[in-house]
């Protein structure tokens, strides 16, 4: 019977629920912990400010989300169970890397430069290790793999980065979930990792209401995978009602059982903080955990988009992604 990983162990498909697939607890970009002026590690305080992000959600029907964290954007694992556990919802959480631009790739390029490793080996290794060991000494195995390339081009690192996550994903089970960059990528991500021979079911092209053409989106919905509007909120890269107009069009034309919906939000950065321009704030108001709940399933009831076309992105699409596991 297929189970998935969550952070407190493996559960059954049924127990998912409504679902929000892309959404970060805490994260830090590489560097910040160098910043003197960074504000001091308090996890409880984090735990608490994590809560109060999630509890509006939580009563608006929020059961699931994944944690679309990858180990080098300072995936924080004992935060993920805290909250998971005091807010009584499942985290998915995620092994994969980041970008090669905003990574942490020094260590790995270095090894393969001086021929002590192999990239794609050593990726592979440490994708199976936290699918089927656990990440770190905390026993919680990963539930998803996480991939990311850059703007309009797949470096080296994050080639072998997909193929790696591809033979893991193949193996396990495991579903692939992708950020892609200034809406470019999707198409090339997806070939990539068909040709790799992973099952299009098992994998979530990320971030695809970034590019307002629908004709890009459906040269990878065409391809037979699943793709994510999953930056709703962030209007600083495109507007909401652009997004809704896409998603909308797809939803009329038959492709409600490959779309999934979220809001890339992150309840806790690390780092200094600090205020957002003016200009930016506005980009930025209605992002948060609940946009989905307040906003944009109220405009997509009044475009004619149905309770049980909503329940199918919300519950059944997430279900499906994710439960290809099988227990290790």
């Amino acid at each position: 019977m297929p189970v998935i990983n969550t952070v407190h162990g493996p559960i059954s498909p049924d127990l998912l629920g409504v679902t929000l697939p892309h959404e970060h607890i805490v994260a830090g970009y590489a560097g910040f912990e160098y910043d003197p002026y960074t504000r001091p590690y308090n996890r409880e305080k984090i735990v608490n400010i994590c809560l109060r992000a999630l509890e509006p959600a939580k009563k608006y029907g929020l059961n699931s989300l994944i944690d679309a964290t990858p180990m080098d954007l300072n995936r924080d694992i004992d935060v993920l169970k805290d909250v998971s556990e005091k807010m009584q919802i499942n985290i998915i959480c995620a092994t994969g890397r980041y970008t090669d631009d905003m990574g942490k790739w020094t260590y790995l390029k270095q090894r393969a430069k001086s021929k002590i490793g192999d990239m794609k080996t050593e990726l592979y290794e440490s994708f199976m290790y936290e699918i089927t060991k656990g990440i770190g000494q905390s026993g919680v195995k990963a539930g998803v793999i996480k991939v990311a390339t850059g703007l309009s081009n797949i470096s080296t690192c994050e080639e072998a980065m997909l193929r790696a996550a591809a033979q893991a994903s193949k193996e396990t089970g495991i579903p692939i979930i992708t950020h892609t960059e200034g809406g470019t990528m999707g198409p090339e991500q997806t070939e990539l990792l068909l040709e790799e021979g992973v099952n299009p079911k098992s994998i979530m092209i990320g971030h695809m209401c970034g590019n307002p053409s629908m004709q890009y989106q459906l040269s990878v919905l065409d391809m037979g995978v699943n793709i994510s509007f999953d930056r709703f909120g962030i209007e600083v890269f495109q507007p909401d009602k652009v997004r809704l107009a896409n998603l909308i069009g797809l939803i009329g034309i038959g492709y409600t059982d490959h779309i999934m919906i979220s809001q890339d939000f992150i309840a806790c950065g690390f780092g200094r903080g600090g205020i957002l321009p003016e200009e930016e704030r506005q980009k930025v108001a209605n992002w948060s955990f609940t946009n989905i709940f307040r906003n944009i399933l109220p405009a997509l009831n009044h475009a004619g988009i149905t309770d049980e076309q909503i329940k199918r992105i919300m519950v059944d699409n997430p279900r499906k992604l994710l439960s290809g596991v099988q227990p290790l």
